[in-house]
């Protein structure tokens, strides 16, 4: 194999719908399927093909990163980088193409790269608690642990979220109402087979997440875009576009993306609403613990006294996304229509998984993780604002915003968001546009930067320099 003996790699095509990265990326794993590149066989390192392609560092990581994260190579230091040893390919006729309809951007990437949305700050999570605990769960386990879990799940962990909802967001509710999940995908798609139904429709936040107007389509339910202004949702508006629609799904701590918090108006508004209508409010509570120009807003699901709302919480941006729990809190009226779901649907998280964020939980771990995380972002979202004010402050404008863990910059002299995202994926970078996130592709364009892994002004100054070459 030429890539492997030679070093002589043909040129990539600058005129491809797939970034760099990724056609290094197709390359090699072609390779490997196809039996060229065979297990134990070494492969150029990223030092040597960033000189023989000329390109950035960062193109030739982010590749060599996808690989390694889906088992074709390993580093072994000074040894070099490997085809893994024991690797079975699938037949190559089979291997799926990358020139499909899938869109090129995603929204639970495997990479770790700067401004990465949805990563929370990786460096500073506990590892050494983690892992304590971890080995005692293990060493406790017993037989009855190892047979399949709870599709509800685990009944300690279910008592533990309750507890930690009643203080922190002001939801008063039974174990019994909570349903471990392994992510919001997971979580819509429960709620969708329990109450709702082909051809329904809901109202949802525009601009807003991607996935949720995707889980819809796919349920064959359409989702009715409703605008967003200071405010939050313009409750109003999506009243008027569909009165009789049969649910709504809101962001209302941190609106996704914009950040904005729904005002107490417009909440009341939603849940007179779905009373009289007996429609469902979604509460997608993402990332409510972190807002730092004051307290944590209660949630939404606090106010409901007529059992209209379904609470959604998730553990990916507190502790870290590959641990895959989620959680939803369910009326009361409706735990037994969810058992029969869950029943068919749910497979169960893996219990040991359980066990240890509810020990994490229970030793007052979560709760300072949280605290010490709400302080560590407030300092990161103003340095990283800082530094890139300094450097591109004439091409673009920084929305303030009172909590989440992205920040939002304005692109000036209608520069196209999704142009530069794809350019800054080929040299490394993460940017997601917000038009991307928004019905139909238009609006204003955006980038939308995580900062919760930059760690200091001058590092947000390097990498705001490295999107000016860009511009």
């Amino acid at each position: 194999m030429t890539i492997a003996k030679t070093g002589n790699i043909s040129p990539l095509d600058p005129a491809a719908a797939e970034p760099f990265y990724r056609q290094i990326y197709d390359r090699f794993r072609g390779a490997i399927n196809s039996g060229l590149l065979k297990p134990g066989d070494r492969i150029l390192s990223a030092r040597a093909l960033t000189k023989e392609l000329g390109l950035a560092r960062g193109t030739i990581d982010t590749a060599y990163s996808l690989l390694a994260a889906e088992g074709y190579i390993q580093a072994r230091g000074q040894a070099g980088t490997i085809v893994t040893p024991g690797l079975r390919a699938p037949v190559a006729s089979t291997a799926p193409s990358f020139q499909s309809s899938v869109p090129a951007v995603s929204f639970r990437p495997d990479s770790i790269l700067p401004f990465q949305m949805g990563l929370p700050a990786l460096d500073e999570f506990p590892r050494k608690i983690w892992a304590r605990l971890g080995a005692r769960c293990v060493r406790a386990m017993q037989p009855s642990d190892m047979t399949h879990p709870s599709v509800y799940g685990l009944p300690a962990l279910r008592a533990e979220i309750a507890a930690y909802l009643q203080v922190s967001r002001g939801i008063n509710c039974s174990p019994s109402q909570i349903f471990v999940t392994s992510g919001y995908r997971h979580t819509m798609e429960l709620i969708g087979h329990a109450l709702l139904k082909a051809g329904d429709r809901v109202l949802v936040e525009d601009p807003g997440y991607p996935p949720t107007r995707e889980l819809l389509e796919h349920m064959q339910i359409a989702a009715v875009p409703v605008a967003i202004d200071g405010e939050g949702m313009v409750v109003a508006e999506g009243l008027k576009a569909a009165p009789r629609a049969r649910a709504a799904v809101v962001t209302p701590a941190h609106q996704s993306p914009l950040c904005v918090s729904l005002s107490l108006p417009r909440r009341q508004a939603l849940l007179e609403w779905a009373a009289r209508n007996k429609a469902w409010i979604i509460e997608d509570d993402y990332d409510g613990e972190y807002r730092y120009v004051s307290r944590p807003l209660p949630a939404l699901k606090s106010l409901d006294r007529e059992g209209r709302v379904l609470y959604a919480g998730t553990f990916s941006k507190v502790l870290f996304p590959s641990i895959r729990l989620a959680y939803l809190v369910v009326p009361e009226a409706q735990v037994e229509r969810f058992e029969e779901v869950s029943q068919v649907f749910a497979a169960g998280s893996p219990e040991l998984t359980q066990a240890i964020v509810t020990a994490f939980i229970k030793e007052g771990h979560f709760a300072r993780h949280i605290q010490r995380m709400r302080k560590l972002y407030a300092e990161r979202r103003e340095a990283t604002t800082a530094g890139l004010e300094s450097v591109l402050g004439n091409y673009l404008r920084i929305d303030p915003q009172p909590g989440g863990m992205h920040l939002i910059l304005r692109l000036q002299d209608k520069r196209s968001d999704r142009r530069l995202v794809a350019r800054m994926r080929e040299e490394g970078l993460y940017g997601e546009a917000l038009t991307n996130w928004t019905t139909g592709g238009g609006g204003a364009s955006a980038l939308l930067l995580n900062f919760t892994n930059v760690d200091s002004r001058r590092t947000a100054e390097l990498l705001g320099k490295r999107i000016l070459q860009l511009l």
